[in-house]
């Protein structure tokens, strides 16, 4: 049934329920100027329940959605996101009915007294003000109340399908308590024990080369280009009118598939020629942004208070050339890269492998060890917080690679302390509500695949296609 509703372009956001719920529950203002039509055909079928396109008619006019709003997003799928709703509401509908809830007149009528909206300064419900909303939304009082009765229809549905999500208090000073508690570790950077830069022998970085050949070729470029401004194409140095005619009439004859000379020979530029041209740490301007636009031959871009006029003569790969020293540079970085990540792999499959001990960390850490604790979950005064999180997973006297932006460090848990909290405090009652939060949204996911065996949704595409015409 979803993957129906994700063609219809509709968008899941952990459970179609709470979409509708969301979206549709409760719609204050009508259609005003809506389209109506006695034509019955079935636009969708959920199980046995038809879907109309009178459903889809009213669901329209109930939306406030304007036609002409609808005939400009044609293309942007707008009648598939609305179809997705109305069979979202369908959907609440068809099980509302199968749970047999209800709601009597007493419990609507509660809640439009209880509506600040309709209460004076004395917080005192007003007849007048009630009325006076139904008049502005262009509503009568039955249909309002019976949107508000399917708003708690739907409140109910999701109240029932959630019970029982309340996390028992224990399990949740259990869990914070151990978000609170303080760790001690020992720990020492890893830039000690990798490869430095100027260990690389040559044979070294040509069997890397030689390794990764094809990966690290270059494309390389021959090109001629010419700058041009006010000064040499009209002799003065004001961007005037006669100018831009001039740029124009040159990228009219690139249209036209003149050559680089031609477009040239009645202009009095010099033309600069470079060879061998790829981009490196050395910036420069007007070749590297020709070298980003290779893909055209030939072409007129602008550069700062100029255009280049330029022609890509030709277009190479080359392996590095370790005769120019800032791409052998740019090559030991990457050879010194990549031996970090495989040292630091090693470390990794050894902890996996329960061979790291704390001998070897010692013989590791030689006189570079520190000492430190982390306070909580939340504390990154050290470490990345995603490191911290997986190191409040591990247990006492367990080994970890962390990383606090781009260093390493090999850390140790020597102990933990426990840290006291009060019942009323803001953190701790923020943490208990996203607890709840969580475990209700699972149940809501948990439900919504449910819903996926439980309806067959079944669309009929000329239906479909016939309201699109309508609204062209």
């Amino acid at each position: 049934m979803i993957e129906k509703l994700k063609e219809l372009g509709w968008k899941k956001t952990g459970g179609f329920l709470v979409m509708a719920f969301v979206a549709f529950a409760f719609i204050f203002g009508g259609f005003g100027g809506g389209f109506s039509t006695n034509n019955q055909n079935n636009i969708a079928k959920i199980n046995k329940t038809n879907v109309t396109t009178q459903d889809f008619i009213d669901y329209i006019n109930q939306s406030g959605i304007s036609q002409e709003a609808i005939r400009d997003n044609l293309d942007n799928n707008i009648i598939e996101e609305l179809l997705s709703g109305l069979i979202s509401t369908t959907l609440i509908d068809l099980e509302i009915k199968d749970f047999d809830l209800s709601i009597n007149e007493k419990t609507i009528l509660k809640n439009i007294k209880e509506n600040k909206n309709f209460h004076d300064e004395n917080g005192i419900f007003q007849r007048i003000k009630y009325e006076k909303f139904l008049l502005s939304n262009n509503l009568s009082a039955p249909i309002f109340e019976l949107q508000l009765k399917n708003r708690e229809l739907q409140k109910h549905l999701f109240d029932l399908i959630g019970a029982g999500t309340i996390t028992p208090n224990f399990l949740i000073e259990k869990k914070f308590e151990e978000n609170i508690k303080s760790l001690d570790i020992e720990y020492f950077d890893m830039e000690n024990l990798y490869k430095t830069k100027d260990d690389y022998t040559e044979n070294e970085i040509e069997a890397f080369i030689d390794e990764n050949k094809d990966q690290l070729k270059r494309e390389y470029i021959d090109f001629r280009y010419a700058i041009l401004n006010p000064k040499n194409l009209i002799g003065i140095e004001e961007f005037n009118q006669e100018f831009f005619d001039k740029i124009d009439s040159i990228e009219d004859k690139i249209s036209q598939e003149l050559t680089f000379e031609t477009i040239l020979e009645d202009i009095n530029v010099d033309i600069i020629e470079v060879n061998e041209f790829a981009p490196n740490s050395n910036k420069q301007i007007n070749e590297d942004l020709i070298y980003s636009k290779k893909a055209s031959k030939i072409d007129l871009i602008e550069s700062s208070d100029n255009f280049l006029l330029y022609n890509i003569d030709n277009l190479y790969d080359r392996a590095p050339d370790l005769n120019d020293e800032i791409i052998k540079g740019e090559i030991i970085e990457l050879i010194y890269q990549k031996g970090k990540f495989d040292y630091n792999r090693e470390i990794i499959e050894e902890i996996q492998n329960k061979k790291l001990d704390n001998l070897k960390f010692e013989e590791l850490a030689r006189s570079n060890k520190e000492y430190s604790s982390i306070n909580s979950i939340e504390d990154d005064k050290l470490f990345n917080i995603n490191s911290v999180k997986m190191l409040y997973a591990l247990p006492v006297n367990s080994f970890a690679l962390v990383n606090k932006q781009d260093k390493i460090y090999l850390v140790k848990i020597t102990g933990t302390n426990k840290n006291s909290f009060n019942e009323t405090d803001e953190k701790y009652i923020k943490f208990a509500n996203a607890q709840n939060t969580n475990n209700r949204k699972s149940i809501l996911q948990s439900y919504d695949q449910l819903l996926n065996t439980k309806y067959q949704v079944q669309l009929n595409q000329k239906t479909i296609d016939r309201l699109k015409n309508y609204f062209k």
